[in-house]
Order: structure tokens, then C-alpha cells, then sequence
């Protein structure tokens, strides 16, 4: 999914940079999810490994995630070496978080 389409226009990251935005969630999503789940069609939960700094490098990105697109709501667990990112989203923006669960290979189910 290279298209960058569904990206809302409530989205005040600049758009040269969205690319960047999405390449972060991407390495995150490649090198550290060991499960996902969609709980409810605006309910994301993502299960990744930890590690030194993981932890710090998911709070940064759901931290400035939050800035430019602040319809996002995350929570964020941590268990033993074991993180969990739960990502919430309004009605009005649950196809943002199919994009998302999407790129995380979650299928809504």
C-alpha cells in the first residue's frame, strides 16, 4: 500500500513528510509485531517484541502520531519483553485505522 490517498485531511503532518511517517510505522510494524487483533472495527491492538528502547521509540512515535492526526487515541502496555499498542479512532476515521491494521496485516477479524 503505497498510496498515500487515505491519509485524512485532519492530517496536519506536511505532506512531504507522510511518506517518512509511514515508513516509521512500517520498520515498527516489520521488525516488532507478533500479533495483531482488531477487537472492534475502531479498535486496533498491536502486540510487539520489546527490547532496549522499544518501548521509548513507540511512546515518540505515538506521541508525534498524535500531534498531526489527534483523532488517534493510543495505549500503550508494557509486560516483560512484550509491548501492547492499543490504537482507537472516531467513527469518522475508521477508515485511517483499516489502512493502518491493513499495513499491519490485521484484517478486521
Amino acid at each position: 500500500m503505497n498510496d498515500l490517498a487515505w491519509v485524512p485531511q485532519s492530517c496536519t503532518l506536511p505532506t512531504e513528510n507522510q511518506p517518512l511517517r509511514v515508513a516509521e510505522w512500517d520498520a515498527l510494524l516489520s521488525e516488532r509485531l507478533t500479533s495483531r487483533s482488531r477487537p472492534h472495527p475502531l479498535h486496533l491492538r498491536l502486540d510487539l517484541t520489546g527490547g532496549q528502547g522499544v518501548e521509548e521509540q513507540v511512546r515518540d512515535l505515538m506521541e508525534r502520531e498524535s500531534g498531526c492526526c489527534s483523532f488517534f487515541t493510543f495505549t500503550l502496555t508494557a509486560g516483560g519483553d512484550q509491548l501492547h499498542l492499543d490504537i482507537s479512532v472516531d467513527q469518522a476515521h475508521e477508515t485511517v485505522l483499516d489502512a493502518l491494521a491493513a499495513r499491519a496485516g490485521a484484517d478486521g477479524g
